[in-house]
């Protein structure tokens, strides 16, 4: 068994209260633009659901999560990296439960936990692109879950209207305090137990780019 990078060290505890006052601040001082046509913020807590967005987007990811969708109980997909611990450490803070692992690291027993957590009527939460990407290309991994456990899957669309943009894999987005961001739910997209899986991935990795400002 792949060893786990613990996410309860002194340094991740201290590094992901820091990011998520960093998180709060910044957020603070946003304009919010928000669009729900299908309602599924009104959705009862216990309908699961599979939420994706992208990577570079995961940093307005928990104040999202606050904002709009605290009756739900979510777990993300965080990595067994050091990384992922940080991770699991900042999104802790704002309610948000963690699952460890990913395709390299701990895979099958993080899918494992996965559906166990749908099973228990928690939603789930991926970045399909993550943790390494390539950028904007969805992995087939969160598509085939959703397939197995018939779970509808649902996009959150992050835009800034000014963000700083890292030098990372996925040109990571900051945004900048003051400035507007616009958020949006997509409609619950259900994948058939009979459609082949890249076909499926294709639809889902489309679906996930309706909206998004790659700018």
């Amino acid at each position: 068994m792949a060893k786990v990078i613990p996410q309860n060290s002194f340094k991740a505890a201290i590094i992901g209260w820091a990011a998520s006052w960093l998180i709060r601040f910044v957020s603070l001082t946003l304009r919010y633009e928000f669009s729900d046509p299908h309602g599924i913020r009104e959705m009862g807590a216990d309908g699961r659901l599979i939420w994706i967005f992208w990577h570079n987007r995961i940093f307005l990811a928990p104040m999202v999560y606050r904002r709009y969708l605290r009756h739900r109980r979510i777990h993300v997909l965080t990595s067994a990296s050091r990384d992922g611990a940080l991770i699991a450490q900042t999104v802790g803070r704002f309610g948000l439960g963690a699952v460890r692992g990913s395709s390299s690291k701990r895979g099958a027993q993080a899918v494992a936990e996965l559906v166990s957590c749908l099973k228990s009527g928690n939603d789930i939460g991926i970045t399909p692109d993550g943790p390494r990407g390539p950028c904007y290309k969805l992995a087939p991994g969160p598509v085939k879950l959703a397939q197995l456990t018939q779970t509808p899957v649902v996009s959150i669309n992050v835009n800034f209207a000014k963000a700083w943009k890292l030098k990372s894999w996925d040109q990571f987005r900051i945004p900048k305090p003051f400035s507007k961001v616009r958020i949006g739910f997509g409609e619950p997209l259900r994948i058939a137990e009979d459609v082949e899986l890249e076909t499926a991935r294709i639809q889902a990795e489309q679906y996930l780019m309706l909206g998004v400002d790659k700018e």
